[in-house]
């Protein structure tokens, strides 16, 4: 056997495996380079009457805060109503939040499975009143930007379905971990969403921060799972509804303080996306091939790709192989190995263009830096959830404790 030659190929064939999910990921990047569509300005005179949703379990150290900080947006206060689903609280979730004046719905009956059932309970009764026009998602402690509900009714006005805010981290001054998800959510919004929306894809559904025309709910349902986000999104595509993306709608939500429970939170969203995959991503390829459609396409090719993190390590750990056998053996061509190095330069300097291109701070540079360590650790998390046979829980994210 010549193994020179075996060997060349072997890495030829891994190189243009490795090409396809690369290319994807910088893909986005020329995305967010592109000249977004003009947005539209705010309307002189607001018309859409919206329904703000918070679904919330045992949120007292955060919800009052909350629900006075909505009442105090720039809009027209008749046209808004905040209602807040008290999920089998054990605390003063609910009187709180009635003493703030939200609208309140205790839900005590059946079994606690986390966010999406309490949210497809509480949509039950709200999108009962035919004047509710849209709806907007926040978690128990968003904090917005006031000409929020201003942007996203010129967005309803104009005749969108569904339109994703940025999502912003506001608590990096609270460890290390808290500071690599704010610069990581600077990226995500920079590629995830407004690369893809330039690219003519759906927008990223991120659960928080969103506004949807009632009727796409009353059809849709929002659905129960681990990512229940994630599945709207894929059903929101198989009825080609793209997710469009407003920059200025921003709300300002906190990431785990720890690892411990960013863990737990990310165990949950790694399955319950692998899961959400296995039901949709054939489905919505075959549509798009059928229909010619880029967003389903996307949307389905997305599933079968590794993720960035897990593409990184694989590329570095090729690269070292390559330039041992190389340095030892002689094989493969230099060639190749030089690609291979070029490749996995490409993945480390590929969250850097979307800090560039959003003119992020010096700290989301410094912060990006140590992101080898988060991304050896969601790899080696995502490889535990994937072997893991045992069903992942809907466990709590804590908002506010660390500060009490």
């Amino acid at each position: 056997m010549n193994i020179p030659f075996v060997w060349n190929w072997l890495s030829i064939a891994l190189l243009v495996l490795f090409l396809l999910p690369a290319g994807y990921w910088y893909l986005l990047v020329v995305g967010a380079f592109l000249r977004p569509k003009g947005l539209p300005p705010a309307m002189s005179f607001p018309k859409t009457h919206f329904a703000i949703l918070i679904p919330a379990h045992n949120e007292a150290s955060v919800i009052a805060d909350t629900v006075h900080h909505l009442q105090r947006l720039d809009y027209p206060a008749h046209l808004y109503q905040i209602h807040v689903v008290a999920d089998h609280c054990t605390d003063g979730t609910a009187v709180l939040a009635r003493a703030a004046g939200a609208q309140v719905h205790e839900r005590r009956s059946g079994p606690r499975t986390g966010k999406g059932a309490a949210l497809s309970w509480l949509l039950q009764r709200v999108l009962s009143n035919p004047e509710i026009q849209a709806v907007v998602i926040f978690d128990a402690d968003t904090r917005v930007h006031p000409d929020f509900l201003q942007v996203m009714d010129a967005h309803m006005q104009r005749g969108a379905a569904v339109v994703q805010g940025q999502h912003i981290i506001r608590n990096p001054q609270d460890g290390w971990f808290p500071a690599l998800t704010w610069a990581m959510f600077l990226v995500d919004n920079i590629y995830q969403n407004q690369g893809r929306v330039n690219l003519g894809f759906s927008a990223k559904h991120m659960g928080d921060s969103i506004c949807f025309r009632a009727d796409v709910l009353r059809h849709s349902g929002w659905g129960e799972g681990l990512t229940e986000d994630y599945q709207l999104r894929q059903r929101l595509l198989l009825q080609n509804i793209r997710i469009a993306y407003e920059p200025r709608a921003a709300g300002y939500g906190e990431a785990p303080a720890t690892w411990h429970t960013a863990q737990r939170q990310r165990a949950r969203w790694l399955r319950g996306t692998r899961d959400a995959s296995r039901q949709s991503a054939h489905l919505l390829l075959h549509h798009g091939l059928q229909k010619r459609n880029p967003a389903m396409l996307e949307g389905g090719l997305q599933a079968y790709l590794p993720s960035y993190s897990t593409l990184t390590v694989l590329a570095l750990v090729f690269f070292g192989v390559q330039a041992m056998t190389l340095a030892f053996w002689g094989v493969p061509n230099p060639k190749l190995v030089l690609v291979w190095g070029s490749l996995a330069v490409a993945l480390f300097l590929y969250p850097f263009w979307g800090l560039w291109r959003v003119r992020a701070p010096l700290k989301a540079y410094l912060v990006i830096l140590t992101g080898p360590v988060f991304i050896a650790w969601r790899t080696w998390l995502a490889m535990r959830v994937r072997w893991q046979r045992t069903a992942v829980p809907w466990i709590r994210t804590p908002h506010g404790e660390h500060r009490q």
